[in-house]
C-alpha cells in the first residue's frame, strides 16, 4: 500500500531515525534559546525569548511523540524534510519576534496573552488527545478497532486541530505577518493533504467503523469542519 500522507503507516521502531530527528530538533532550539537569550541587542528581547520558549515546549512535546506515541516507522527522508520545515518556522519566528525586520519595539501587551493561551490550548488539545489514543491501544480490546473516544470524539483528527492552533498562537506572538504563513502552509497541508490521505488509509484499514465514525463527525474543527 503507498504511503498516506506521504509517510509510512507501517509499524516500526524505528529508534536510530527517531534519536537523530530529536537531536536535530534539539540542535535547532539550542540556537533559538542562543539567539533569544543570547548577546544579540534586540528591539524585542523578551518577545523573541517567549517565541523561544514555544520552541522548546514544541520539542519536548515532540520526543514524546516520537518515543512513546509514534509506533510507525520513520524514515530518514521524513526526518530530513521535517527538520528542514522545523528549523525554517522555529528560527524564522524567534528572528521575526526579535524584530529583525522592524528594527522597531512591539511591546507586549494583550494579543500576545491570547496568543500564548493558543499556545498551551494548541498544545494541550494534541497532546492530550494522542495520550488518550496511546491508552486506549495498549487495551487488548481496541486491537482492529478505530479509536473515537476521548478528544476525537469532537473531530476526527483532534490532533491536528490542536497543531493549527498551536501555530496560529505561535505565530500571533512573533508580532509580524509573515509568521502567518506557517499556520496557512500547515493548516491548508491538513485539509488538503495529510486529512485525505489517512482517512484513505483509515477506511481500508477499519472499513465501516472507520466510515460511520467519519460520517457523523467533523473532520477538523470541532462542531464545524
Amino acid at each position: 500500500m503507498a504511503a498516506p500522507g506521504g509517510v509510512n503507516r507501517n509499524y516500526g521502531r524505528s529508534i536510530p531515525q527517531k534519536l537523530t530527528f530529536a537531536l536535530i530538533h534539539a540542535c535547532i532550539v539550542a540556537l533559538c534559546i542562543w539567539l533569544a537569550f543570547g548577546p544579540v541587542d534586540w528591539p524585542n528581547p523578551m518577545r523573541a525569548r517567549l517565541v523561544a520558549i514555544c520552541a522548546a515546549l514544541y520539542w519536548i512535546r515532540h520526543c514524546v511523540t516520537l518515543f512513546i506515541f509514534l509506533k510507525r516507522k520513520v524514515a530518514y527522508s521524513e526526518v530530513l524534510g521535517l527538520s528542514g520545515f522545523i528549523a525554517t518556522f522555529e528560527l524564522g519566528f524567534v528572528l521575526l519576534g526579535a524584530g529583525i525586520l522592524t528594527h522597531h519595539p512591539a511591546p507586549l501587551g494583550g494579543p500576545d496573552i491570547l496568543a500564548v493561551a493558543l499556545v498551551l490550548i494548541g498544545s494541550y488539545l494534541n497532546s492530550l488527545s494522542e495520550h488518550q489514543r496511546w491508552q486506549w491501544k495498549k487495551l487488548a480490546s481496541s486491537r482492529g478497532h478505530c479509536y473515537t473516544k476521548g478528544l476525537f470524539k469532537y473531530a476526527t483528527h483532534i490532533n491536528y486541530f490542536g497543531d493549527s492552533v498551536l501555530f496560529i498562537g505561535w505565530a500571533l506572538l512573533t508580532a509580524s505577518f509573515l509568521a502567518w504563513a506557517i499556520p496557512t502552509f500547515v493548516t491548508l497541508g491538513f485539509v488538503f493533504f495529510h486529512i485525505p490521505a489517512l482517512d484513505k488509509y483509515l477506511s481500508q484499514r477499519y472499513g465501516t467503523e472507520f466510515d460511520d465514525y467519519a460520517a457523523k463527525t467533523a473532520k477538523l474543527i470541532p462542531f464545524i469542519y
